[in-house]
C-alpha cells in the first residue's frame, strides 16, 4: 500500500492525481493530511508506524517551506517521494525545500504540481513492481499505451 500525505487540505486537488494513477495501476492507497509544522507529533507517529502498517512507499506533497517529505524521511526507512505544491513563489520554494535534503535523508523529488503527483504515483508503482508481478504487468501496459501516444 502507498500512503499519500499532504501538509494541507488545499493540496488535495494535486495529490488526487497521484491517487487516480495508483488506482489505475491497481495499487491500494490511503490519503492523510498532516502538517510537519502544526502537527509534528502526528507526523512522527505516522512515519514511525508506517512500516508496521505495511506501507511500502510514501508520497508526500507540500508547499511553502515543504518540510513534510523530509520530516517523514527522517523518521522512516520507507521510500519517500516528495511532490512540491505551487505556493507564493510558483512552487520553486517547495521544490528546493524538498530537493535539498541533507546527506542520509533522501527524498525522491518530483516536478511541481500535477505532473509531479502523477510521476510520483508511477515511481511508487515502479518500486512496488520489483516484488509484485501484478503491478509490474499493469505498469508494462501503461508504458506501452504511453509509447503509442
Amino acid at each position: 500500500m502507498v500512503s499519500i500525505v499532504m501538509g494541507s487540505k488545499s493540496d488535495l486537488p494535486v495529490m488526487e492525481q497521484a491517487a487516480e494513477n495508483l488506482k489505475t495501476l491497481g495499487i491500494s492507497y490511503e490519503i492523510k493530511v498532516m502538517s510537519a509544522h502544526r502537527n509534528p507529533e502526528t507526523v512522527r507517529k505516522f512515519a514511525q508506524g508506517a512500516e508496521k502498517r505495511k506501507i511500502e512507499v510514501i508520497i508526500a506533497g507540500a508547499g511553502g517551506a515543504a518540510a513534510l517529505p523530509g520530516v517523514i524521511a527522517a523518521y522512516s526507512i520507507i521510500p519517500v517521494i516528495g511532490v512540491p505544491i505551487k505556493s507564493e513563489l510558483s512552487g520553486l520554494d517547495s521544490l528546493l525545500s524538498i530537493a535539498q535534503m541533507p546527506k542520509g535523508v533522501p527524498v525522491a523529488t518530483m516536478a511541481i504540481g500535477n505532473a509531479g503527483a502523477i510521476n510520483a504515483a508511477i515511481l511508487a508503482a515502479e518500486i512496488i513492481s520489483l516484488h509484485n508481478k501484478k503491478v509490474k504487468a499493469k505498469l508494462v501496459q501503461f508504458k506501452k499505451k504511453l509509447n503509442a501516444k
